[in-house]
């Protein structure tokens, strides 16, 4: 960054970044505490949804094992809720950083990241998730009696929601770092090819199943995330040069 954009945050102690950083996320975590706490309420029906690919019921093996999928399955459902909070406290830790003609995109960046997030789990609830079911209790299974223990497929279940909620927040991250001066459009654009074999990777790692098709259900999004991160970045991540600067950070 240029000394004028991040002027703020030079005037800023060490230990108060800290600090700053800990209000951040002590108002986040009670946020999602607080929606996790409203999720709890309902998650039976949401682990019904969630079982709504098996032909057969869950069980559970242990006494606690019930309990804490019903956690752990409210606990997503309420970062989900709480998503806005959780980004709009982001956005204010690293708003200092920024000049104030680049702070008013907060708004915007809130709501599309949000909107990112659970398009993500939408994407992976309605076209990844059932496939990945199917492939997974129908390969090499002849013979084998299906029986699914609750805490099990829910943490299965969380891990692959969560990781597509993720990865589709790639564009505003592309694009807050472009305007951050970490990252160039004409970097990601020179590392295109390297970008395509990360989202390969990173569907191998993130989707169970072996078979190409499912992993091509994560990688293909990736690739296209990434190529339109990198179109915003060279419409909105490209920042003035300090010569041409008129505002200060705190005008």
């Amino acid at each position: 960054m240029t000394t004028d954009s991040n002027a703020d945050l030079q005037g800023m102690p060490f230990l108060q970044h800290l600090g700053e950083l800990r209000l951040r996320m002590v108002r986040a975590a009670a946020a999602v505490a607080v929606s996790t706490t409203g999720c709890f309420m309902g998650s039976e029906w949401l682990i019904r949804w969630l079982a709504r690919p098996l032909s057969e019921p869950l069980v559970f093996i242990s006494p606690a094992e019930a309990f804490w999928a019903n956690m752990k399955v409210a606990f997503v459902a309420g970062l989900l809720l709480a998503m806005p909070v959780v980004l709009y406290q982001v956005w204010k830790f690293l708003e200092p950083g920024l000049y104030p003609h680049e702070r008013r995109f907060g708004g915007l960046f809130v709501i599309a990241a949000t909107l990112l997030f659970a398009g993500g789990m939408a994407f992976c609830s309605w076209v990844v998730f059932p496939y990945a079911i199917g492939f997974l209790l129908s390969y090499k299974t002849e013979g084998l009696a299906v029986m699914l223990s609750v805490g099990t497929y829910v943490d299965f279940s969380a891990k692959f929601f969560l990781g597509f909620g993720l990865v589709f927040e790639l564009p505003p991250v592309l694009i807050l770092l472009s305007r951050m001066g970490i990252l160039t459009p004409e970097t990601m654009a020179a590392n295109r090819k390297y970008a395509v074999l990360l989202a390969f990777v990173a569907a191998a790692v993130l989707t169970p199943t072996p078979d190409v098709f499912n992993q091509l259900l994560m990688a293909g999004p990736l690739i296209v995330l990434f190529e339109v991160g990198l179109l915003m970045s060279r419409w909105l991540g490209r920042r003035p040069k300090p010569a041409a600067q008129r505002e200060t950070p705190g005008d």
